[in-house]
């Protein structure tokens, strides 16, 4: 039998009814479908995460709580929305913390070994497409296997049906793709 990985599921947005959460969700579902995994999804609008400063002493809990999901996280989904051609600040502000290494922690350990899927969702017709080149390039420099896939939702705001699921059939495998094939590169990595 298959061992059960550990997939993580994080916005990027702080919006509630986030496109890029339904969107996130919908990919979740669709590689839950195929069994074997253990969805755990994070809003960092739950989290609430102080901005990264060198005057704040040691690790917030809540950083630490962040820092710990990350850990226990075989592989993560990123699905963010696109800012002014990059990712938000509130994923990066995450990623900034996440790679703070509490005592005794190695470095990289939230990231390092571990696979990741990239999505985007925008009401714009590219659907954030931009963001993923940083988010890509940043998560890559911290030693995760950013996988090659990637999927941007353009027009999100007509995309999705009130069941959450994407309506347009083309779309949806291609989003659901890049969750399968986070997981294949996961399996791989874990041996």
């Amino acid at each position: 039998m298959t061992e059960t990985i550990k997939i993580g599921v994080l916005c990027g947005s702080l919006r509630a009814g986030s496109f890029n959460e339904m969107l996130g969700q919908f990919v979740a579902r669709k590689i839950a479908e195929d069994g074997g995994v253990e969805i755990d999804a994070l809003s960092l609008m739950e989290l609430d995460l102080p901005m990264l400063s060198p005057d704040i002493d040691g690790i917030p809990e809540n950083v630490g709580r962040f820092k710990d999901w990350m850990i226990s996280c075989d592989a993560i989904l990123v699905s963010s929305p696109e800012f002014n051609g990059s990712l938000t600040g509130a994923l990066k502000n995450a990623i900034d913390w996440a790679s703070s290494p509490r005592p005794g922690e190695k470095p990289f350990e939230c990231f390092q070994g571990k696979a990741c899927g990239l999505l985007s969702a925008s009401p714009g017709g590219m659907g954030g497409l931009q963001g993923l080149v940083h988010a890509r390039q940043i998560l890559t420099r911290l030693q995760m296997h950013v996988i090659p896939a990637e999927y941007a939702l353009g027009n999100a705001h007509e995309a999705f049906d009130d069941a959450g699921n994407i309506k347009d059939e083309k779309s949806a495998a291609m989003a659901a793709n890049v969750g399968r094939e986070m997981v294949r590169v996961c399996r791989a990595l874990k041996g």
